[in-house]
Parts: structure tokens; C-alpha cells; sequence
């Protein structure tokens, strides 16, 4: 699932002026792109910890990637239907949290959307849809329902031959709440992590300021319809603005229901604030495939989660914390 990039609003600092400075850097992690933003006494602590920043991404690429051979979970993708595989408890755990939150959404989100086939095609190709047979086909290997944990072991066992687990952005989330919290154990006072439009933030800019994000019109991406302070320590993005294709009128956007096999229809945009950049992450994507009405009461049993929704027709529902006056976005 491509994310969508949030854009920071960062102004211009020099060490004349505040008492610390911005260190920032653009790197490609996870497939993605990284950008790191912390604000130390001076440039040269700000870019060593950039350093720890990058390789605790990297380690955890290392333990949870499903494309790396060498990694916990490609070799619990290649022993389904074979054995349980052990694995290190923070690989567990994010397995753990990750069923979870597929039990939640009813499979909205799904762990095992890995072993999902790749038939639909978003890069101007397809001339037709599937055929009911083929997407039914290509969701048989996906069911978060059969993949067993061990806590006492710590084992992950996939019931079936042929299925795959991954994380994804979920991935990224978790990676970018890891690093927010080594940095603030490390005395870094503020910052953000940003893994492709999943951000961690914490602290204040240096100029006493709270952080700014704009959020991307997805009728018009080339702009920002809205800047947002940041109160809480966590946003992410989910969106279909750049890649879907249209059949019959309808749109269909690049991700995809898990358990149909069908692309999300109606929404365009979902942006989640929360403490947790990980489940922030799952809410987003969830949202885009429940659409408007269930992903809504979703996020509502979890009020310390706020979220802006934004259809395919333009249309804006948000939280009521957040005091958008906004209806309607014009195309």
C-alpha cells in the first residue's frame, strides 16, 4: 500500500535566534521514503542521532520485512503449512497486536494480505475488471483467522501452504513510535519521524511553536487544503488520490478489501491523529476499506483517535475536536 506524504511546515531557524537547532535528512527506508526531523543543542549532535534514528529502522526492516529472505517473518511465510517458526518477542508482539487489530476492523485490515495475488493493476493497464472468479481466487490464502501464536513459545504458526503475513505501513508505524521513544530516552526533546506519511512527533519547534502539517487535497494534490497544529503524537495519511482506476464510472482505489479482494470504493482520504503512529496507520487504512459509515463508528470507540474522512465526491467528515469548518472540498 503506497502512503501518501503529509507535508511539514517547518520555518527557518538559526542558532543566533533559538537555543537549538533543526537537523533534518530524506533517506530511503523500508522501501519508502524517511524523513527526520530532530531538534538538538546543535547540528552535529542532530545528525548522530539522525544516524540512530536510521539504523533502528533498518534493524527493525531486519526482523519484520516479508521481501527480505533472510528475515523472522519470511521464514514464517516459508514453513506455513509446515511448522510453527519462533521468533524474537517484539516480533511476536507486533504479530500479537497486528491480529488484533484484524479481529477489530473484521478483517478490513489483515495481517496475511500478503499471499493476496496482484491482479489488480493501477499503473494504466488494466482495460477491464477481474472476473468475479479471479478476485475470489485471489484472496483464498488470506484469513488473519488461521495464523496461530504461542506466547509461551513465541511461536507463529500459518495453518495454511502458500500463506504469507506482512506489515506493510503498519511496519512503518511501528518503527516510527520506536524511534520517537529511543530519541526521547536518548534526551532528544523534540522531533519527527516521518516513514511515507506515517509520523511520530514529539516536542515543540524550536521557536516554542507547536509543529504544522498541511494535508493534501486529494481532489487537487498538487495542494493543501488544510493546516493543522499538532497536539497529539502521531498522524498518518491513507489515501487512493494517485493510483485507481475507473470501470463503468466507478472508481476503485489501489487498496484493497482483504477479504472480498475488491478495491475500496468512496473514499479518497483518511487522515488519523492519535497517540500511536502504528494503530493510527491500521485506523487509516481500515477507514478507506470500510467506507464512510463503518469506518466512522470504528474510530469512534476509540476517542483518543481523531480523524479527518474525505469521499471520492468531495465531501468532508471529521472529528469534532478538531473544528474543521470545512464541508466540502470543490474539484
Amino acid at each position: 500500500m503506497k502512503k501518501l506524504f503529509l507535508f511539514i511546515l517547518l520555518s527557518i531557524c538559526t542558532l543566533g535566534t533559538y537555543s537549538q537547532v533543526l537537523g533534518k535528512r530524506t533517506t530511503k527506508l523500508m522501501g519508502s521514503r524517511w524523513d527526520i526531523t530532530l531538534v538538538a543543542a546543535d547540528s552535529v549532535t542532530a545528525q548522530r542521532e539522525i544516524d540512530k534514528v536510521i539504523a533502528e529502522v533498518s534493524r527493525i526492516e531486519y526482523l519484520i520485512s516479508d521481501w527480505k529472505q533472510e528475515t523472522q517473518i519470511s521464514e514464517v511465510n516459508r514453513k506455513a503449512g509446515i511448522e510453527a517458526v519462533k521468533v524474537d518477542k517484539e516480533v511476536f508482539e507486533l504479530t500479537e497486536r497486528a491480529i488484533e487489530l484484524s479481529r477489530l476492523t473484521n478483517g478490513a485490515f489483515d495481517i496475511s494480505f500478503a499471499a493476496m495475488d496482484r491482479i489488480w493493476k493501477f499503473d494504466g493497464s488494466m482495460t477491464e475488471m477481474p472476473s468475479p472468479e479471479a478476485v475470489k481466487k485471489s484472496v483464498e490464502k488470506v484469513g488473519y483467522k488461521d495464523i496461530v501464536l504461542d506466547k509461551e513459545k513465541s511461536t507463529i504458526f500459518l495453518r495454511r501452504a502458500g500463506m504469507k503475513i506482512g506489515f506493510g505501513a503498519l511496519g512503518e508505524g511501528y518503527a516510527a513510535d520506536r524511534c520517537r521513544e529511543m530519541m526521547q530516552a536518548k534526551g532528544i526533546k523534540a522531533g519527527i519521524v516521518n516513514g511515507s506519511g506515517d509520523m511520530a512527533v514529539w516536542g515543540k519547534h524550536p521557536n516554542g511553536t507547536n509543529w504544522k502539517i498541511g494535508i493534501t487535497n486529494p481532489l487537487k494534490n498538487d495542494e493543501i487544503f488544510k493546516v493543522m497544529t499538532l497536539s497529539k503524537n502521531a498522524v498518518v495519511t491513507s489515501g487512493s488520490y494517485e493510483k485507481f482506476v475507473v470501470f463503468n464510472g466507478k472508481r476503485y482505489a489501489h487498496i484493497i478489501n482483504p477479504a472480498t479482494g475488491y478495491p475500496a470504493t468512496g473514499v479518497c482520504s483518511v487522515t488519523i491523529f492519535g497517540p500511536s503512529t502504528e494503530k493510527a496507520n491500521g485506523f487509516s487504512t481500515s477507514m478507506m476499506v470500510l467506507g464512510k459509515k463503518s469506518g466512522i463508528e470504528l474510530i469512534r470507540k476509540f476517542p483518543e483517535y481523531s480523524y479527518i474522512l474525505i469521499t471520492d465526491k468531495g465531501r468532508i467528515y471529521s472529528s469534532k475536536d478538531l473544528r474543521l469548518k470545512m464541508k466540502r472540498l470543490k474539484h
